[in-house]
């Protein structure tokens, strides 16, 4: 495939997945004898690109990738034409992860229902590092995508991504406001940035949370503030 369109299905199926955070975990049921087992999980995904789920030490999905790390996950949006909509399934294996005070932070920023699971004390982070993705745009739109292809460009965004909110929801505010109103066309006086990647970022308003896509990848804090402060301005162009 030509190296431009690699990247931009990879970049499509990044926004995919950035977009949506909730899935259908498959594993390997230990119980019955290596027959499939469905399951619905949270997501988040972490800046390497790789969906994080949080689940608990007791349920049956972590029994069974406690024997087998390999795994899919199914991404979907309800519709009663289902077979007509985007979809797509990542295979890949999935590892416990040690306390990760970032991953857990950004986690809680995009699923703060979450707080009240970690509270109980047994539930625990996943990874699942990708070793291929398929991907499903629309009828007819089919593609198989390699793990390398889909991963983000390089950038030093999961260690900048905390100095960046905290800049943009103390200083730019008015910007992020302006960003909502023309891309989503959605008025509010209270919005925060949650989350940074190369791709975009994330707001959270009174009732919903908000995409954002950069119109090129940003590999640095320097990069995102020049790429929002280019989105504010088109913004108030109107």
């Amino acid at each position: 495939m030509h190296p431009g369109k690699t990247d931009s299905a990879a970049r499509e199926v990044r926004s995919y997945l950035r977009a949506r955070h909730h899935g259908m975990l498959a594993t390997i049921s230990r119980r019955l004898d290596g027959y499939p087992y469905g399951s619905v999980v949270p997501f988040v995904l972490d800046h390497a690109g790789n969906p994080v789920i949080l689940i608990s030490r007791l349920a049956e999905h972590t029994r069974n990738l406690q024997a087998d790390r390999r795994t899919s996950l199914l991404v979907h949006e309800p519709s009663d034409e289902v077979q007509s909509g985007a979809r797509l399934t990542l295979v890949g294996d999935a590892d416990l992860l040690d306390e990760d005070t970032r991953l857990r932070q950004r986690f809680l920023r995009y699923l703060p229902h979450a707080e009240q699971l970690l509270a109980l004390g047994d539930f625990d982070f996943w990874r699942i590092k990708p070793v291929t993705l398929r991907f499903i745009a629309g009828f007819g739109d089919i593609r198989w995508i390699p793990a390398a292809d889909y991963a983000p460009p390089e950038n030093t965004l999961s260690t900048e991504e905390d100095e960046i909110l905290a800049h943009m929801n103390r200083n730019e505010s008015d910007a992020l406001r302006d960003c909502c109103l023309h891309y989503h066309k959605h008025s509010a006086t209270d919005v925060t940035m949650i989350g940074v990647d190369c791709d975009g970022f994330d707001v959270r308003v009174p009732d919903r949370r908000l995409r954002f896509e950069f119109s090129a990848p940003a590999g640095s804090a320097a990069q995102v503030r020049e790429l929002v402060a280019a989105m504010a301005r088109e913004a108030r162009r109107e």
